[in-house]
C-alpha cells in the first residue's frame, strides 16, 4: 500500500461538550454542562482512572470564558495546591463554576486538608471508561458520519489491538479512511492490520 497519508494521526478534535461520548458518565456530562453555564452547583469534581474521560470534561469546561478548571489535582506540589485553593476561593465569591478532576475521590487525595474540602463542597462524580459496546456505537456513528463501511471483523480488531482510549481509536479510523481512500478499496481487515502497522500502533 502507498501509505504515505497515513503515516502519522491527525490531531484530535479538541475536547467539546458535544464531542464526549458519555456512556455511563451522562450525569457528570449534565452537571458540569449546568455549572457553566450558570445553572445550579457551580462547583464540579470528577475522578476516575486514566481513559475515563475526566480530562476531556475539564478540557470541555476550560473553553468556556470565566469557568476556573483544574486536570489532575493529584498532582499538584504545594504551590500549585495553594493556587487551586485561592482559585477556589475566588470562583466561590464570584459565582463563576469550578471544574475539578483527579485520580480519586476528595477524601483520598494526597492534597493539603482543606482544599480536600472544597474539592468535595460541591458535585462529586466518579466516571467509568466506556465499555466496549459504547465503544463500538461510537466508533460505528464515526464511520457513518464519514459514509464509511466499517466492517464487524476491522471493528473487532481495532478495540482489540488499539490502545483502549477512544479518541485514539478515532484517530485511527480517521487514518482508515484515508488509506481506503488513498487505495480506491474498500476498508477490510488485511487493509487495517498494514495501516495499523504503517502507523507504529500493532
Amino acid at each position: 500500500m502507498t501509505g504515505q497519508l497515513i503515516l502519522e494521526l491527525s490531531p484530535a478534535a479538541p475536547p467539546t461538550f458535544d464531542n464526549f461520548v458519555a456512556g455511563a458518565n451522562g450525569a457528570a456530562l449534565a452537571a458540569v454542562r449546568a455549572a457553566v453555564r450558570g445553572d445550579g452547583e457551580r462547583a464540579v469534581y470528577l475522578w476516575g482512572d486514566a481513559g475515563s474521560g475526566r480530562s476531556h470534561l475539564v478540557a470541555a469546561a476550560a473553553r468556556t470564558p470565566g469557568v476556573v478548571a483544574i486536570d489532575d489535582v493529584h498532582r499538584l506540589d504545594a504551590a500549585g495546591q495553594i493556587e487551586a485553593f485561592d482559585a477556589f476561593n475566588r470562583a466561590r465569591a464570584s459565582g463563576a463554576a469550578f471544574v475539578a478532576a483527579g485520580d480519586a475521590p476528595p477524601a483520598q487525595l494526597a492534597v493539603r486538608a482543606d482544599l480536600r474540602s472544597r474539592f468535595g463542597s460541591g458535585l462529586v462524580f466518579q466516571l467509568h471508561p466506556l465499555g466496549d459496546e459504547a465503544k463500538r456505537t461510537a466508533l460505528r456513528a464515526q464511520a457513518a458520519s464519514r459514509g464509511m463501511a466499517l466492517p464487524d471483523e476491522v471493528l473487532d480488531y481495532l478495540l482489540e489491538r488499539l490502545p483502549r482510549d477512544l479518541g485514539t481509536q478515532v484517530a485511527v479510523l480517521e487514518a482508515l479512511d484515508r488509506a481506503s481512500l488513498a487505495e480506491k478499496r474498500a476498508l477490510t481487515l488485511p487493509l487495517a492490520r498494514a495501516a495499523v502497522e504503517a502507523l507504529g500502533l500493532k
